[in-house]
């Protein structure tokens, strides 16, 4: 089992778990999930102005801003599906954009063969950038919650890292939805969807062990 130490913080709901995939993940997808890449998708969950609001909050807390090209992914999803750039990847990748678009709340995964144990989630400290995508571009993660591992921050409720990201030999992840406090039990009804929609896909989901900061 994964272990997780999550620093104390006034409003995280942080709910993760781990998924494992028989084969690659280059072997796994459900077209199912292509359907539901639209904004007006039956769903169990729904995004709010409300949930946009409190999300916002939650990554705000430790001064980072959550505007502009720094928005929370859930909020990039929207856009993307708006001006039709979302299209299918792979069963990992497509179950957490259309449970992240559909809920407003911003999920991350990491290929946990591309981590360095130990993991802990808490606020990145001032001046952490780290690679967000193929291009090289950066995202300055000062005062965010982000997941660490022992190499440093590595993803966060915005843009995960490249260095961890899923590709097509993944075979097993590491999911972590950003609930908040403030939506009581919110984080938990969205996993649970979430898990439900890898392991349709033939996907198996355990639970991840979350204890506080050493």
């Amino acid at each position: 089992m994964v272990t997780l130490h999550v620093a104390e913080h006034p409003s995280l709901d942080l709910v993760a778990f781990e998924t494992t995939f028989a084969t690659p993940l280059r072997e796994h997808t459900d077209p199912a999930l292509q359907a539901m890449m639209t904004l007006d998708a039956e769903t169990p969950v729904r995004r709010s102005e409300t949930i946009k609001a409190e999300v916002r909050n939650l990554l705000r807390h430790g001064g980072y801003k959550p505007t502009g090209r720094g928005k929370p992914a859930s909020e990039y999803l929207i856009k993307a599906v708006t001006q039709e750039l979302l299209r299918p990847i792979n069963l990992s990748v497509d179950a957490c954009n259309v449970v992240s678009l559909h809920s407003g709340l911003p999920i991350s995964v990491v290929d946990l063969a591309r981590v360095e144990h130990p993991l802990h989630v808490d606020l990145a400290s001032a001046g952490s950038v780290y690679v967000f995508n193929a291009s090289g571009q950066e995202i300055k993660v000062g005062g965010l919650l982000c997941l660490h591992d022992a190499q440093g921050p590595c993803a966060n409720g915005v843009k995960d890292s490249q260095r961890t990201k899923t590709s097509a030999e993944t075979t097993s992840t590491l999911s972590l939805v950003w609930g908040t406090r403030s939506l009581p039990g919110y984080a938990d009804e969205v996993a649970r969807w979430y898990r439900s929609l890898l392991e349709r896909g033939g996907a198996s989901t355990s639970d991840v062990e979350l204890r506080g900061a050493p």
